[in-house]
């Protein structure tokens, strides 16, 4: 028993397997390293953007102005999706209020020019969110039928080849054929983290899509009324509480 396991392995499957069987286990290998390098990139993206996005609306809560928000977004940049949405709506305002309807594009009212370059930039953000999803995706589902595919492979020379030597013991059965099933391991185990760590990334950029609507809306209402909505019907009602305190607008 010891000498038959010592015979059987993953180096004994790769250094006896022909060119289908290696070009499989290549193309796993490659599978794996891109997913987990996925895993890595955008791991570590939605890090710096949760973490960015947070100090931002910490600030934009706490200005006093939109144009504060203005000079903030000067002194440190649009580097996640609420302050590249926030420079943009402003910048659309500005414009909008310096040029007008001179173009195509530009047509409509300020508040119906300002909503369409919101739009614009969620759907940027949500486009940019969704980057390598597919692949991950495309990863967890066909990495499992690769290994398959390795394995089948793999027990088709195994019993050919234990025909045509005519020892047809158990003994000679297993080892070559558990052998095979390596290649379903494989396969499994370059499935797995990608595809949880798919649902780990759609799950966070539904999150983070939801409040990105939410502030959307909000930063509109602040831009067409310098107000959160319902804030003055708050206000009115002696909730002082939780009233939402209005930001200037930026002056034409």
């Amino acid at each position: 028993m010891n000498t038959v396991d010592a015979n059987f392995g993953f180096a004994h499957l790769v250094a006896q397997s022909d060119a289908v069987g290696k070009s499989l286990l290549v193309l796993l290998l490659l599978m794996s390293i891109t997913s987990w390098a996925l895993i890595a990139l955008k791991g570590l993206a939605q890090w710096r953007r949760r973490r960015a996005g947070d100090a931002f609306l910490a600030r934009f809560w706490n200005a006093r102005s939109l144009d504060d928000v203005r000079r903030d977004l000067d002194a440190h940049g649009a580097h996640d999706p609420f302050a590249h949405l926030s420079a943009q709506a402003l910048h659309a305002q500005d414009h909008h209020a310096r040029h007008g309807a001179t173009r195509l594009a530009d047509a409509g009212s300020a508040g119906e020019y300002v909503t369409r370059t919101m739009r614009k930039v969620l759907d940027e953000e949500t486009t940019a969110l969704e980057s390598g999803l597919t692949t991950l995706a495309t990863i967890g589902a066909t990495a499992p039928f690769v290994g398959l595919f390795g394995t089948v492979w793999g027990v088709y020379h195994a019993l050919a080849a234990i025909g045509a030597s005519g020892a047809g013991t158990l003994d000679k059965v297993a080892g070559p054929v558990g052998e095979a099933l390596i290649m379903t391991g494989l396969g499994l185990a370059v499935a797995i983290p990608a595809v949880v760590a798919y649902n780990a990334f759609t799950r966070a950029n539904r999150l983070l899509t939801a409040r990105l609507d939410a502030f959307a809306f909000e930063l509109h209402s602040y831009l067409t009324l310098g107000q959160a909505p319902g804030a003055a019907a708050r206000a009115g009602a002696g909730d002082a509480a939780s009233a939402v305190r209005a930001l200037k607008p930026h002056a034409a």
